[in-house]
């Protein structure tokens, strides 16, 4: 089974390849654009019922397609950045912990993009990529626009020693390097897509 997971404010939302057997889950195959528009609207309306939901067609990118094309997409690159006391980076931003990402400029590789907004937002520079990480997506307005933030992770590391300097203009407040064992802090107030991120911490 192959899966895209997109993540909105109160949902989980899957797309898969093939029809889930679960009693507990809502699922729904999906043969057309339109009717993927009728039923993404009827769920997202329903604010009492936060089951997850999977839509699901034999053909996964052409689902993808009928899911996407009710967004305005966003692409954007981040990362999971390590220092060489074994801390890892992360921002204070809207009230909520998260990672440095932003994003991609018209022209910009997607490496480049990654590490271009750690520095900005975080204000150190000399970060090595070491991994890819599985992308993530997720779902808000921006103004009247529904927006679809598709996400690519890089595990990176830091040797150097600069002060971090947190980017004020993009709303950033704090910016610091957590241990692992302190993870909890984060985790207790970050978003869904950030959770699965944080989950690669302890993969080598």
């Amino acid at each position: 089974m192959k899966i895209i997971k997109i993540f909105t404010t109160d949902k989980t939302i899957y797309l898969t390849d093939t029809q889930p057997i679960s009693k507990n889950k809502i699922n729904l195959h999906i043969r057309s654009a339109g009717e993927m528009q009728k039923k993404y609207n009827e769920l997202i309306q329903d604010k009492k019922n936060s089951i997850d939901v999977y839509f699901f067609n034999k053909n996964l990118p052409l689902l993808f397609d009928y899911f996407s094309s009710m967004f305005y997409i966003i692409e954007a690159a981040g990362g999971l950045v390590r220092n060489s006391k074994d801390e890892w980076l992360f921002i204070f931003r809207n009230g909520k912990w998260d990672l440095p990402k932003g994003k991609i400029e018209k022209g910009e590789a997607v490496k480049e993009a990654a590490i271009r907004e750690v520095e900005e937002e975080c204000g150190i520079k000399g970060l090595i990529i070491t991994k890819s990480l599985p992308p993530t997506y997720h779902t808000y307005f921006l103004g009247k626009k529904n927006i679809l933030k598709h996400t690519y992770w890089f595990k990176m590391e830091y040797s150097g020693t600069s002060m971090l300097t947190p980017q004020t203009e993009e709303g950033i407040t704090d910016a610091q390097w957590i241990v692992a064992d302190n993870m909890k802090q984060i985790v207790d107030n970050t978003y869904n897509s950030i959770k699965d991120v944080i989950k690669n911490i302890t993969e080598k």
